[in-house]
């Protein structure tokens, strides 16, 4: 094994200790490392797109062979940083650990407009990108010259492997990364490296007999332990899938119109998750009532309103009309439930005054809304 340049091997053990206090102070929850090797991990995600269950996003199966190899991205890389940063809000909602009913709650009032909880605040990637540039500049700093890649989850790189191979969670049914301590509300981010850092053990496994995530699924998205086929999910419905959202469906979405968390919602382990470190604390606090709006609220904002208050927001890539055509879907699920004639009237109103003023995708969500009276 090389020498890294600027530093003997006799050091690298003070490095990381060096990256663990760097990262916490740049509001990083936890830093791990791993090698390059990914096991069956490439072999399951080609298996995975063959099946078709990654939609139409199309760029999985573009960059199938990058995520395969991180010397793809980075060819002298032998490690990976794998870090996690918490995201729940500082907002007395989650001052304790009921806020799991509270957001289950808004699920059960019609009328209500839900959004995911990482997308209320400000987009994630650029936050996480400019910490971990923050990180890898100190550290070239610190050492000297060293070639690395900073990656969020828009670069083709098997996040969760990574990060479950180096010990920083396992990977839960549903398929995203548990952590003992924080549960799965984080996001990560990772720095490939080449420098020959001590590598982390991984962790076990704590998800047992459980199959709360599985059970609660609104369209059982989540096939078998492990396995989530995306053109079944809410998430994948509401933000990457591009026309039409299939009638099936519609109405399972309730009124979820950006994301669902209600797999992770259900998950025991949650209730260890934990607010976003001070250095973020204004980054994920919700924008513009994002988490107590209404969907007539939302569904009367123009386009410039929607572009001009989901600037720095990740809501801001599905565009105006994908949009439109989410809280159509949960307009015609409120009007369903709706036994209330005012309320009634007033949905139906809504709904008939943006009909033919958008595209044909739109109209159609909206006299599916209407068709629901």
């Amino acid at each position: 094994m090389r020498e890294a340049p600027g530093i003997s091997k006799e050091d690298l053990e003070s490095v990381r200790r060096w990256l663990n206090g760097r990262a916490q102070a740049l509001g990083f929850s936890d830093l791990k490392v791993s090698d390059l090797d990914l096991g069956q991990a490439p072999q399951h995600l080609r298996d995975w797109l063959a099946e078709g269950r990654h939609g139409q996003m199309d760029y999985m199966t573009r960059h199938a062979s990058l995520r395969s190899d991180p010397r793809a991205i980075l060819p002298k890389a032998l490690r990976v940083l794998t870090l996690r940063m918490n995201y729940l809000p500082h907002t007395p909602d989650f001052a304790d650990e009921t806020w799991r009913k509270k957001e289950f709650k808004k699920l059960e009032e019609p009328h209500q407009a839900v959004v995911s909880l990482y997308a209320r605040g400000r987009d994630y990637h650029k936050i996480l990108r400019n910490q971990l540039q923050q990180l890898a500049s100190e550290l070239k700093a610190q050492i000297g010259p060293f070639d690395y890649r900073v990656c969020v989850d828009s670069a083709p790189v098997m996040e969760v492997e990574f990060a479950q191979k180096a010990g920083l969670g396992w990977r839960g049914k549903h398929t995203l990364l548990l952590n003992r301590e924080a549960g799965s509300m984080f996001f990560l981010g990772e720095i490939l490296i080449d420098l020959p850092l001590p590598v982390d053990p991984p962790t076990s496994e704590h998800c047992g007999a459980c199959t709360a995530c599985m059970d609660v699924c609104p369209t059982q998205a989540i096939v078998a332990p492990y396995q989530l086929d995306a053109r079944r999910c809410i998430s994948y419905l509401t933000i990457e899938h591009p026309d039409a959202i299939p009638e099936e469906f519609r109405p399972l979405m309730g009124n979820r119109i950006y994301g669902c968390d209600d797999c992770q919602l259900t998950c025991p382990w949650n209730k260890f998750a934990q607010v976003a470190a001070d250095v973020q604390r204004e980054d994920f606090m919700p924008r513009h009532q994002l988490d107590h709006s209404s969907l007539l609220q939302l569904w009367a904002w123009t386009e410039a309103e929607f572009l001009a208050r989901h600037s720095g927001s990740a809501i801001r890539r599905i565009g105006y009309q994908r949009w439109l055509r989410n809280i159509a879907i949960a307009l015609g699920n409120a009007l369903r439930q709706s036994s209330d004639s005012k309320q009634r009237d007033l949905l139906q109103q809504a709904l008939r005054q943006r009909l033919h003023q958008h595209s044909d995708m739109v109209d159609e969500h909206i006299q599916w809304a209407l068709a629901q009276a």
